[in-house]
């Protein structure tokens, strides 16, 4: 999967400007940057949730607008910044809505596995008959989620998927698309702000900086102190854990 010369213009003003990239394959990439630099349009370009002022996405071979909507959905799930379902629904009834490309609402034996197994990965099991406008933002946020690896898909892209969500349940979150990563096989493209999670998590990063792209490559070449500073304009320093940077501004 791969971007070429993707643009996007929104009155008059570009706001993603000739970007291209590859996605690796089986890996964890995050696009970092400042607010307004682009992030979640090119998200939102590559999942065919935004059409393009020019430029294509190449999704296997094919440009992404010209697969069928079913077909595409077996192969890539998408997590927005703004989820908003008025019907009234548990959680466990929004996580099957991940098993719809797949079954229609006639949910089979394996459909059903793998919903349970979804809402164990997010600790949702003990609240999966509450309903969604129910629970907190951070709770909304994990039940979502959890749809999204229902869904079951070789690409998961994942906007601000940390956004209202406390220490503990962000962190476990990167942590389930850490292992979503190795022991699955997946490849995940994230959005981020907190770029101590970027930094820890993902295997390449791409920072995009005015609708362009500033920087990319493993999370090593990126996440320098040179290269936040310029990115962020705030001046960083670099920790190590566990053999990967941590980064810490001042």
């Amino acid at each position: 999967m791969f971007a070429k010369n993707l643009t996007k213009i929104y009155y008059g003003k570009t706001v993603v400007d000739s970007v291209n990239f590859e996605i690796p394959k089986g890996k964890v990439l995050s696009l970092i940057g400042p607010n307004g630099a682009g992030k979640s349009t090119v998200m939102g370009m590559i999942s065919r949730l935004v059409a393009s002022d020019a430029g294509l996405v190449d999704f296997e071979g094919t440009a992404i607008h010209k697969w069928k909507s079913r077909d595409l959905s077996k192969r890539l799930a998408i997590l927005t910044q703004t989820n908003n379902i008025q019907m009234k629904l548990t959680v466990r009834e929004l996580v099957s809505f991940g098993r719809f490309p797949y079954s229609g609402s006639h949910l089979t034996a394996k459909d059903i596995e793998i919903i349970d197994q979804a809402i164990g990965y997010m600790e949702l099991t003990q609240m999966q008959e509450q309903f969604i406008d129910e629970l907190s933002g951070g709770q909304r946020q994990r039940a979502y989620i959890a749809m999204v690896i229902a869904q079951d898909t070789e690409y998961v892209l994942l906007d601000e998927p940390t956004n209202n969500l406390d220490i503990y349940h962000a962190t476990n979150m990167m942590k389930t698309v850490r292992r979503m990563c190795d022991e699955l096989g997946k490849t995940i493209i994230l959005v981020l702000h907190e770029i101590n999670y970027a930094a820890f998590y993902s295997d390449y990063i791409c920072a995009f900086v005015g609708g362009r792209i500033a920087k990319f490559g493993t999370v090593k070449e990126v996440m320098t102190k040179e290269n936040l500073s310029e990115i962020y304009g705030v001046n960083f320093e670099i920790q190590e854990v566990e053999g990967k940077p941590l980064s810490i501004y001042y």
